[in-house]
């Protein structure tokens, strides 16, 4: 999937651009507003995130020529008052993130937009495993791993969050849709799993006092 990000802090965007592509999406940078518009005109994009104080051409004015597009839109901007929200939200923009923010939140954020607008990445990598979304299969080095399917669904949350501290009960929430009522045994004995079938005791850690989180190998 193709998104555009129209920001002119370079360091911001470059910023943004890396995780999302690390994520498995095509990226493409826009440091003005002109230049925004000029990549719009010519290319069609899956979402726009788009800063509101640009040079050129500022972020509502860019959003009144993206709205007749269809083209899903996430403001990023440092104007974080109640009335500015209000204000993007009312001219079109589908979200609205202030910054400074965590990259985590923005890709999450990215993510659920998405799946609302019925566009789903099909594939997720990590390491040395890729996922395939559609036909739910999992293969490590390019060979094919047995999981159940709430092995599948857990080891998708946590790719999608990586470098986040994920709760139990959020976790447990999410993938088993039933309230935590405080009993981890279930939960722990899939990260397990998860961490004997894939060999991923270096990338899935335990977070004291709170639950796992999914990094990068040390």
């Amino acid at each position: 999937m193709n998104i555009l990000i129209v920001e002119d802090d370079e360091a911001i965007a470059n910023l943004i651009k890396i995780n999302l592509i690390a994520e498995g999406y095509d990226c493409v940078c826009a440091y003005d507003g002109k230049a925004g518009a000029d990549y719009i005109e010519k290319y069609p994009y899956d979402l726009i995130l788009l800063d509101i104080m640009l040079p050129e051409i500022n972020g509502y004015e860019l959003l009144e020529y993206i709205k007749p597009l269809g083209t899903p839109v996430i403001f990023i901007t440092a104007k974080g008052n109640v009335e500015e929200r209000i204000r993007g939200l009312r001219l079109g923009a589908d979200d609205y993130i202030v910054k400074p923010f965590q990259v985590g939140e923005l890709i999450a954020r990215v993510e659920s937009l998405l799946r609302r607008y019925g566009k789903v990445n099909k594939k997720l990598t990590f390491a040395d495993v890729e996922i395939d979304m559609v036909s739910r299969t999992v293969s490590k080095n390019g060979i094919v791993v047995d999981l159940t399917v709430k092995e599948f669904d857990l080891l998708v949350e946590l790719v999608q969050n990586k470098n986040v501290a994920l709760y139990r009960d959020r976790l447990y929430e999410k993938i088993w849709g039933e309230v935590f009522m405080g009993d981890t045994r279930t939960l722990d004995s899939h990260i397990q799993r998860l961490r004997r079938k894939l060999n991923w005791e270096k990338y899935i850690k335990t977070v004291f006092r709170i639950g796992y989180r999914l990094e990068e190998g040390q």
